[in-house]
């Protein structure tokens, strides 16, 4: 990630994914602050995003795509309940950043198998290079 503006604009579309099912859990608010904390966002200009949204800035890197899906897909878990919307959401989201939909499939499924709801980041890679064979 190498600009304030590219940070801000993905935790503006992770709030805005948090706000499909009409309310932002705890839990997801909790995850958001982590995610903005790794990032080096200043409180005060996260906490802004839930109000006014940041530019949409495009990731170019397909690494960064791939983790902006997996935060998206851990957002989705963090409050415990898998909303239909959020899942039709995340499935769009992908596809938009240019992501394999059967990559993004079998992401979602191993998540949903594993008992945290973590996949080793050397599986998530895998998955997304299966894809390009």
């Amino acid at each position: 990630m190498s600009t304030y503006e590219e940070k801000l604009s993905l935790l503006s579309e992770m709030i805005a994914f948090a706000q499909i099912d009409g309310q932002v859990h705890e839990r997801e608010h909790q995850f958001l602050c982590i995610v903005a904390s790794q990032l080096n966002v200043d409180k005060s200009d996260f906490e802004n995003l839930f109000t006014h949204k940041a530019e949409k800035v495009i990731i170019k890197s397909e690494h960064q795509r791939i983790l902006q899906f997996y935060r998206l897909a851990l957002l989705m878990h963090a409050d415990g309940v898998l909303h239909e919307n959020e899942q039709i959401a995340i499935r769009e989201m992908g596809v938009n950043m240019g992501l394999s939909p059967f990559a993004m499939r079998s992401v979602l499924a191993e998540m949903q198998k594993s008992p945290s709801g973590l996949i080793d980041p050397d599986i998530l890679l895998a998955l997304f290079r299966a894809q390009h064979n």
